[in-house]
């Protein structure tokens, strides 16, 4: 059994629908705090009013291996984003608008059927502008059968507030940490005071569930597993984060060092990350992880065809 089994049954999970439905009356889930009533259907930073609004729902068996497993996670991409990345590869679902609208019920069913599939876990990705509807969504699927543990995979700019509503819910948060230079944060991607923000929400994330734990077959039960994007000319600052993380979270943690960027969306037309990684660049990062102690993880090999030599 889930331990939002317990918060169901006890009707915590109910008074947390509700309280996440009264922040969408001025909402402030994310740390944009726009203060729009989504309730009647303004929109702020996210583009999103009411209703939720998901790109897709299905297996999803290319994401860290203890979380797609050999059966793959239930992945649901929801709309909208409360960052703007210039270089995001996802731009026409996070930024303009691409997807479905759902209502709970919808969204619901959705979940029950990734279970019904085999999936490992719920992978909600990029969900914090939903957080109140999708909470309102489990509690109409546990009645229904619904026990997969939810993973949470999100840019990692939250606010501590909202988070908490998901502790007892979450099993593993799957945050990216992008920068430690608040001026690259605005620059990139439209987001103030990212850095402090970003770091209190994974200790919280970390305080909520731990470091990662797997079943005997590897798949994650609970835990917390960090995302680093390296970017060109050093600009995600690896070299400041991977060392915070080492000595504020624990060597314990495990990292996904990822190779994979590529100018997307407007990133081609922008000085200095209009190309891929060298192979200095990300050599450099992973030479930073190693400083730092962190052995737990995945370190990508550079993708020849985006990645310059």
């Amino acid at each position: 059994m889930q331990p939002y089994h317990a918060l169901y049954q006890s009707g915590e999970l109910l008074q947390r629908v509700q309280a996440g439905y009264r922040m969408l009356a001025a909402c402030d889930l994310c740390p944009h705090r726009c203060g729009v009533n989504r309730i009647k259907g303004e929109q702020g930073r996210c583009a999103s009013g009411l209703t939720p609004r998901i790109a897709s729902a299905n297996l999803h068996r290319g994401e860290e291996p203890p979380i797609s497993g050999n059966k793959g996670s239930g992945t649901i991409f929801f709309s909208g984003c409360t960052l703007h990345c210039l270089f995001c590869q996802n731009f026409p679902i996070s930024q303009q608008d691409a997807g479905e609208t759902v209502c709970t019920v919808e969204l619901a069913h959705r979940m029950l059927k990734l279970q019904q599939r085999g999936a490992h876990n719920l992978n909600l990705v990029t969900p914090t502008h939903w957080l109140p509807q999708f909470l309102a969504a489990l509690w109409l699927a546990i009645p229904q059968g619904f026990k997969l543990p939810i993973v949470w995979n999100s840019s990692g700019y939250e606010n501590v507030e909202a988070l908490r509503l998901l502790d007892g819910v979450v099993s593993i948060y799957l945050p990216d940490m992008k920068y430690s230079d608040d001026r690259q944060a605005v620059c990139l991607s439209g987001a103030p005071d990212y850095t402090a923000l970003n770091r209190l929400a994974v200790q919280e994330m970390l305080c909520q569930v731990g470091h990662l734990q797997v079943d005997d077959h590897g798949i994650a039960q609970q835990g917390l597993i960090i995302r680093h994007l390296v970017l060109p000319q050093g600009r995600a600052g690896s070299a400041e984060t991977l060392p915070w993380i080492a000595e504020n979270l624990g060597l314990e943690t495990h990292i996904a060092l990822m190779s994979q960027y590529f100018p997307a969306h407007r990133a081609a037309a922008m000085n200095g990350i209009d190309r891929g990684l060298t192979h200095n660049e990300y050599d450099a990062a992973v030479a930073a992880l190693e400083y730092a102690g962190l052995e737990n993880g995945w370190v990508q090999e550079l993708d020849e065809e985006r990645g310059a030599v």
